[in-house]
């Protein structure tokens, strides 16, 4: 594990796994060799989600939002519309889509490992 820092006036927003977030890599997964990562990610104005069902293979997924909101569906838990200062531990595999999100929304993601697969279901 490496020391590292992540400046926002140095860092920029490119695309990422989905075409409607632009993503800000924290440096987490370099500096673990891949064992952690960590993105702000933030809404493209005028995109949006299409709702469909899918889950990750990994072993960690926390998000935090630091802005705006976004509204999740999980899979036996229900429909959570999450604001500034929520939080959720997603359990890994667990089947969930994004009904909708604010213009203005950004959240910060730490997941483990930091690249994994996803899974349409």
């Amino acid at each position: 594990m490496q020391f590292t820092v992540s400046q926002k006036e140095k860092s920029e927003f490119e695309a990422g796994l989905r075409g409607f977030f632009q993503y800000r890599d924290l440096g987490i997964d370099a500096a673990t060799a891949g064992d952690y990562g960590a993105n702000v990610i933030k809404a493209v104005p005028g995109k949006h989600s299409t709702g469909e069902w899918h889950l990750h293979e990994l072993n960690f997924q926390m998000v935090y939002i630091l802005k705006g909101w976004v509204t999740f569906e999980y899979e036996g838990k229900g429909t959570f519309t999450f604001h500034e200062g929520d939080s959720v531990l997603q359990p890994p595999k667990l089947p969930h889509r994004e009904i909708e999100h604010s213009e203005d929304l950004e959240l910060l993601e730490i997941t483990s490992p930091a690249t994994f697969d996803t899974k349409a279901v």
